[in-house]
């Protein structure tokens, strides 16, 4: 690969893994608040409405997109340096939240400290939480992605970004209501119907997705002149 061409394909993996990092902080920060998406009526699952879930749930599946699109383009490798720097990001606003929280607001601040506190005083607990998830499910979906790319011989794109998708996406939610409840942020009798209502809106957007990496993978397949499941080596 010419420098140029290098280059280009450097900048594209630098920007996709901002969008990354980015809707994975903004998930954890904006966890607190919770919405019903169903059109077609209330249905109730174990005494949960199925369909109600947070709004932290909206940007956290594209970081399972981007990682899929980074896996089939770049490699095991760049997915899962992406994935640790997502890691390191979380952590470090968790840090500048719990900062904030200790500066006292003072008298003409638009926002006190009773304001600030119920906004994010579970935030540490909440991204402690959603990281341990997040380790399981990002790593497996990599590897799962990996496997079925290598039993495919890099066809049907469509199986392994779904299959590892839904699997990893289950373990996600299961493992981050499971420690949320633990910590007393959720109660247990909210369990099934929030694993539920989380897990079938990830699949329903991992279904909705494949469509994209379809066509995000053809541009970069034909912009760089890959065949079929050839990886661009950043490192070379």
């Amino acid at each position: 690969m010419i420098k140029k061409d290098k280059d280009l394909a450097y900048a594209i993996y630098l920007y996709i893994g901002a969008l990354f990092i980015t809707s994975l902080v903004v998930s954890n920060l904006i966890f607190q608040k919770f919405f019903y998406w169903n059109p077609f009526g209330q249905i109730t699952v174990f005494g949960v409405s199925l369909f109600e879930v947070s709004v932290g749930i909206l940007p956290y599946p594209i970081t399972f997109l981007i990682t899929d699109f980074i896996s089939e383009i770049y490699g095991v490798k760049k997915a899962n340096q992406i994935v640790t720097a997502g890691i390191f990001a979380s952590l470090f606003s968790m840090g500048i939240i719990l900062t904030a929280e200790v500066a006292p607001a003072i008298s003409s601040s638009p926002i006190d400290d009773a304001i600030f506190t119920k906004v994010f005083a579970l935030s540490p607990i909440a991204v402690l939480a959603s990281m341990m998830a997040y380790l399981f499910a990002q790593y497996i979906d990599i590897a799962i992605y990996h496997f079925w790319k290598r039993v495919t011989k890099g066809k049907y794109l469509w199986v392994r970004n779904n299959f590892s998708t839904f699997l990893s996406q289950f373990i996600d939610t299961f493992t981050v209501v499971g420690l949320l409840c633990a910590f007393g942020v959720l109660p247990w009798s909210l369990f099934f119907g929030l694993v539920v209502s989380g897990f079938l809106f990830k699949v329903f957007i991992a279904i909705l997705d494949t469509p994209f990496l379809y066509f995000f993978v053809y541009i970069m397949r034909r912009r760089f002149s890959l065949s079929m499941g050839e990886e661009i080596n950043l490192e070379a």
